[in-house]
């Protein structure tokens, strides 16, 4: 292994080459014995999938949190991916992760799609023109006209509630007009300075 000859002022190790090479070589024929020959297969992964699951970005938004040292590491500030168990600081860079390679390869999956095929492609066509019309919907006549009286005895309602409200404000300020009436009765004439205006 290391051999400690060479001259007195040498104090670097010297190592035998040839020996690990030989330790090397008997390691692999270890390993190639043990599966018998045959290659290691590559890990098969699954292609790429939709979420089936909401990305959860706004649940902790605008709380303060109290992190200490015994902390749990899941309960720190920001994003906490449980399957990489890592903790992410802003929502940007927790949809990156979340999207990346490394977090799908520990999902199980490669980062390759799908081919769609061409009835694939045309029924997914179907299924969105299908829902442009419901959304497209007409409305009947009575339905809308409906909605529209809906409307007007909303705004009444609204117009209302400010007539009200601007009386109950009207009324306030004869209050205090009041109020200062009896108070210049009483000799309180308010914050003015007493000096007189010649």
């Amino acid at each position: 292994m290391a051999s400690g000859s060479g001259s007195k002022n040498d104090f670097r190790r010297k190592w035998d080459k040839d020996e690990y090479e030989q330790l090397a070589q008997k390691r692999i024929t270890e390993e190639r014995e043990k599966k018998d020959g045959k290659p290691v297969p590559p890990v098969k992964r699954e292609l790429l999938r939709h979420r089936d699951y909401k990305v959860d970005l706004e649940s902790k938004l605008g709380k303060t949190i109290v992190i200490t040292k015994t902390t749990p590491q899941a309960e720190m500030g920001g994003y906490y991916c449980n399957v990489c168990d890592c903790v992410v600081k802003d929502s940007i860079n927790f949809l990156d992760h979340i999207n990346g390679k490394k977090h799908q390869r520990n999902l199980g999956m490669s980062m390759r799609v799908e081919r769609s095929s061409l009835d694939q492609v045309k029924k997914r066509f179907e299924v969105n023109k299908k829902k442009l019309e419901e959304k497209q919907k007409e409305y009947d006549f009575e339905e809308r006209m409906k909605e529209l009286r809906e409307e007007e005895e909303k705004a009444k309602a609204y117009r209302k509630e400010k007539q009200k409200e601007k009386k109950r404000k009207a009324e306030e300020d004869l209050n205090f007009e009041d109020d200062d009436e009896m108070a210049a009765v009483m000799g309180f004439s308010g914050f003015g300075s007493s000096k007189k205006g010649h």
